[in-house]
């Protein structure tokens, strides 16, 4: 199981170093046409469209790793003041609540994307269909439910990260 979310992690996060190293060096070229060769900027005018289509992806494939890391808001004031026993029950609450939610939003995501993609509409400048765009989203959610779900079973502890990164020493 380790193996497994471990390979995960590592493709999401080459997926999101390799689409801001993409999207960084796309706008550096497109300012660089526009301002050493206006004439030629109307051949990188898709530059910033498939940028934000780059975006989009960034936005929604960080939301797991951004849970697994304990970097999501939360409200934590109250949950370290209880108890350990009442601690686990209301943290594996909270799982099952985002996990829930989370799947919840993939399917509305999914029934979005194929509406989008049934409809034939497709991005002015790329000329591709935007389901591309709005994929990201229940591929963003289902990632979440999966963190989520790991955190239920125990396979992954977004608290002693977090707790870790701040230097506060584990639960006992």
């Amino acid at each position: 199981m380790r193996a497994v979310v471990g390979g995960l992690r590592r493709f999401e996060r080459g997926a999101l170093a390799g689409l801001m190293i993409l999207m960084a060096a796309a706008y550096t070229l497109n300012v660089a046409v526009r301002a050493l060769a206006p004439a030629y900027a109307s051949r990188v005018v898709w530059i910033e469209e498939a940028c934000l289509f780059a975006l989009a992806w960034v936005v929604f494939l960080g939301l797991g790793l951004t849970l697994e890391r304990g970097r999501h808001i939360a409200m934590s004031t109250l949950l370290e003041r209880l108890a350990t026993p009442r601690r686990k029950a209301v943290r594996s609450a909270i799982n099952l609540a985002g996990a829930a939610f989370s799947l919840y939003l993939t399917k509305l995501c999914i029934d979005i994307t194929v509406f989008v993609l049934k409809s034939g509409q497709t991005s002015p400048t790329l000329d591709v269909s935007m389901s591309w765009l709005y994929a990201a989203m229940p591929v963003g959610f289902a990632l979440l439910a999966l963190r989520y779900a790991l955190e239920l079973v125990g396979a992954s502890d977004r608290y002693a990260v977090r707790a870790a990164d701040a230097g506060i020493p584990p639960e006992g």
